[in-house]
């Protein structure tokens, strides 16, 4: 496709821009939430004992002018806990090297961990583990967020196994400790490979002066427990000793720049041309609202690279054949992908076979797949259910299933019922994934699932010759969709990690860029087997 049909002056596309970019203003407003960590009063006092912000030692640790995707950004959002779970993660490019980066936030109640913190951080050590990315921690934490310590204490554990299963498979962890990593955190340096401590800043101890006291009768002060000068003199346990923070940024930095780090993936086009089409229509595209439909052709070529010759940049594949799913190649930031959007929502017995198929093509090639969410799902009802839907979902669900290319999930509009996995939702482990501001993910729609309650409680009533409650039903019907509206939005899923963050449509490609260089850190590989396709 190297034409456009969007006309910009239309009044269609204005409202829609609009209506974007609201909710891009929402977001905003949501990751300022994140953005403010503890809140002014306690990054005042932080910067008052001369400490920096988990964003500033991020910021001062990267390369200048290098690029930093966080991830998880909403985590805990909804809950009682701030917004970001009290921890900041991301890829960010270290004397070239791109690393994993996990920095405490010690505004946040010191930075001790709940269970947003604990889901966030695995997911951290999933992304770094399936990339082969070295991983820094900017350690600063009070442990344990005690009154939740039933839902970290047991759980928790799997952090420690990740940093020592890293370095099994020789992708070092890195640990620059500037204050509290104490009781079962003092375990984040003991784990690491390199560790280094902020000279009178950094407290790393299983035990503090209260709890060896009460366990022993010892009295001890906390520098003779676990004293940056200590660690580095008498325990050995730092193998660094900063004189301040800036220094332990510098020690990090040197360290990351001595791994002899090689990446073993694709080496992108370096000329690579850029889209034929400006990114910020992407807003004017999009409507916010998900019953009506729009064509994906427009949001992927706005996104893909364009060719030399300025043409053809997107290479569709059986476009004649299941309309309602765009499948085709192209390259992004130089990097060859393959690209599955949803078309008008409903996958049919076409879609899902040509999916298959698709699918099953990219991984002959080595090639990694992007899939653009915007679906109901799979088509129900007697003509479909005989002709065979069932298995044909199943034949996508199991192409993806078994796929071993990476794949990359944006959420753009509707992801609902079994069209989420075929799809690759969070469950099929898909790299990375990541949510427009207007999506919404779910097992149905709201009122569908509203509706089908309301059927099944006013069959129970008739077969038991019980009068049905109409206006109790009308209530239970509003209450649930209002219910399934809340939990589907993606602010919503996003708090539940149940992606990797929210995005600025805008963004999207720049991310994708991102993404594929660190996928690309390890060799790219096709499936070469696949579970029984039903026929």
């Amino acid at each position: 496709m190297t034409q456009t049909a969007v006309d910009t002056t239309s009044a269609t596309y204005l409202s829609n821009r609009e209506q974007n970019l609201a909710k891009v203003q929402d977001l905003a407003e949501q990751h300022a939430k994140a953005l403010a960590g503890g809140g002014e009063k306690y990054v005042e006092r932080h910067h008052k004992r001369g400490k920096l912000t988990a964003r500033e030692r991020i910021e001062l640790l990267l390369d200048e002018d290098a690029p930093f995707l966080e991830f998880s950004a909403l985590a805990a959002w909804g809950t009682d806990f701030a917004v970001g779970g009290s921890i900041v993660t991301g890829i960010g490019v270290v004397e070239g090297v791109e690393c994993m980066i996990v920095a405490n936030d010690p505004t946040v109640k010191g930075g001790s961990s709940n269970p947003s913190t604990l889901r966030k951080g695995g997911r951290a050590a999933q992304i770094a583990r399936e990339n082969r990315l070295p991983t820094i921690n900017l350690v600063e934490s009070g442990g344990a967020d005690l009154p939740t310590q039933k839902d970290i204490f047991i759980p928790g554990g799997a952090g420690f196994r990740n940093i020592t299963r890293a370095s099994a498979a020789r992708v070092p962890t890195v640990a620059l400790v500037f204050g509290n990593s104490t009781a079962g955190g003092a375990y984040i340096p003991g784990m690491s490979d390199y560790v280094v401590m902020v000279k009178d800043g950094a407290k790393v101890f299983l035990g503090g002066p209260p709890l060896v006291k009460m366990a022993t009768g010892e009295e001890a002060d906390d520098e003779s427990l676990g004293g940056a000068e200590m660690h580095a003199r008498a325990s050995g346990l730092a193998d660094y000793l900063a004189v301040d923070e800036h220094d332990a940024i510098r020690l990090g930095r040197s360290i990351i720049r001595h791994l002899n780090w090689r990446k073993a993936g694709f080496t992108p086009d370096s000329d690579f041309k850029e889209p034929l089409f400006d990114a910020e229509e992407l807003l004017g595209i999009v409507p916010t609202d998900l019953k009506i439909p729009f064509d994906p052709h427009e949001v992927i070529i706005r996104l893909v690279d364009g060719s030399p010759d300025g043409q053809a940049q997107f290479d569709e594949f059986k476009p004649l054949y299941g309309s309602s799913l765009v499948t085709g190649f192209a390259h992004l930031h130089g990097h060859p992908i393959g690209i599955l959007a949803n078309a008008q929502g409903v996958l049919f017995s076409e879609e899902a076979q040509k999916a298959t198929q698709f699918i099953q093509l990219a991984n002959q090639v080595d090639t990694p797949l992007l899939f653009l969410h915007n679906t109901t799902g799979y088509m129900v009802g007697a003509e479909y259910e005989q002709g065979g839907i069932i298995k044909h979902g199943a034949m996508m669900i199991n192409a993806v299933s078994n796929s071993t290319v990476p794949h990359i999930s944006i959420v753009i509009g509707a992801s609902y019922g079994a069209g989420h996995y075929g799809m690759s939702g969070r469950a099929y482990d898909p790299r990375f994934m990541f949510s427009w501001p207007n999506a919404k993910s779910a097992v149905m729609g709201p009122a569908q699932l509203a509706g089908v309650i309301s059927i099944v409680a006013r069959g129970a009533a008739e077969q038991k010759g019980l009068p049905y409650d109409e206006d109790g039903d009308t209530q239970m019907r509003a209450f649930i969709e209002k219910q399934i509206e809340e939990q589907s939005l993606a602010y919503f899923t996003s708090g539940m990690l149940y992606d990797d963050g929210v995005i600025d449509p805008r963004d999207t490609r720049a991310i994708l860029g991102i993404c594929l260089s660190a996928i690309n850190t390890v060799e790219v590989k096709g499936a070469e087997a696949y579970g029984v396709f039903r026929m």
